[in-house]
């Protein structure tokens, strides 16, 4: 999440696959995996401080889906497309361009901790959106229960945004925005993606979306390039290879071989990651608000992941 998953990945966090326990070296690697996630926004407010806001996302979204198109050619994964799949994947295209655009523009504004907890909203958002517009998804009143205490912790956000300045307030605004875009995605990707691969539902919005990045990085970013270091390539490198290639690759198999159930029951460690490297690596402020926003979020992200015990015969 925070731009770390794909739309593939939200849409399985709301599904009703039944995993298995994980052995030990699955579990440490789901755990690590959500960690990584959750420190992405940390990264992208780094590379923001060097790199015009659509000009980072055009370099990162452009980049990983070279890699992973190169890698995906290399393993013989297939890519290619039919006329009505084409059609299909245009708006999402559109959508992701939308969608990262105000979230970029958000975390440009507000602290990499805020932006973490409130991306970490998105399958909340998804659950009320799929429960409306999906007739087969219903909300359960236990999932109705996580969903009170996720948005809890999203109001305390809030109020601790109003003790900050103006401008948080704006960049939560924004960020919040592309949750909803993001979760709208998700349910509108829930409708066709079983005529997919993984790989296709997730590299081709990032090639539609990166040269409009790169073309709004030219007309609209004040600067595109203000510096570049190895600070700011680093959290480049990060976004790219590691949350968006590296981690996708590896998140999409360990659902594979386990089911999406498994792996989820750790997305709660998401928000704790991004606010701790959010206060430790750059400084951003611990408040007693937002201690009680990640306890809210994570609670909420437990419950609605949880998995029913098996019913005994």
């Amino acid at each position: 999440m925070a731009g770390g998953a794909s739309v593939n990945e939200i849409e399985k966090t709301t599904s009703s696959a039944s995993g298995q326990g994980l052995p030990p070296t699955a579990a440490l690697s789901s755990l690590f995996l959500c960690i990584l996630f959750g420190a992405n926004a940390v990264a992208i407010k780094i590379s923001l401080g060097g790199l015009g806001v659509f000009t980072s996302a055009g370099l990162r979204f452009g980049l990983a889906a070279a890699t992973i198109w190169c890698w995906a050619r290399l393993t013989g994964k297939p890519l290619s497309l039919n006329r009505k799949q084409r059609l299909q994947l245009a708006p999402l295209g559109l959508i992701f361009f939308v969608q990262l655009s105000l979230f970029y523009l958000g975390i440009d504004r507000t602290t990499a901790s805020h932006g973490t907890l409130i991306t970490n909203a998105l399958p909340f958002v998804v659950m009320v959106l799929a429960h409306v517009f999906l007739v087969d998804d219903r909300i359960s009143w236990r999932k109705v229960g996580g969903l009170v205490l996720g948005f809890t912790g999203v109001v305390l956000l809030f109020i601790d945004s109003i003790g900050l300045t103006a401008e948080v307030v704006q960049g939560d605004l924004l960020v919040l925005l592309a949750v909803v875009v993001w979760g709208s995605n998700a349910v509108y990707s829930k409708r066709i993606i079983a005529a997919f691969q993984p790989l296709q539902f997730t590299v081709y919005p990032m090639l539609m979306a990166a040269p409009l990045f790169l073309m709004c990085g030219v007309f609209v970013d004040p600067v595109m390039i203000k510096h570049f270091d190895t600070t700011i390539a680093a959290a480049l490198f990060y976004q790219t290879f590691v949350t968006a290639a590296f981690g996708m690759v590896a998140w999409n198999t360990l659902i594979k071989r386990y089911g999406a159930t498994a792996l989820h029951a750790f997305v709660f460690v998401m928000p704790i990651s991004g606010v701790t490297l959010g206060v430790l690596l750059l400084g951003e402020p611990l408040t007693v608000n937002l201690v009680a926003a990640i306890i809210f979020v994570s609670l909420g992200l437990l419950v609605i992941n949880r998995r029913r015990p098996p019913l005994s015969r």
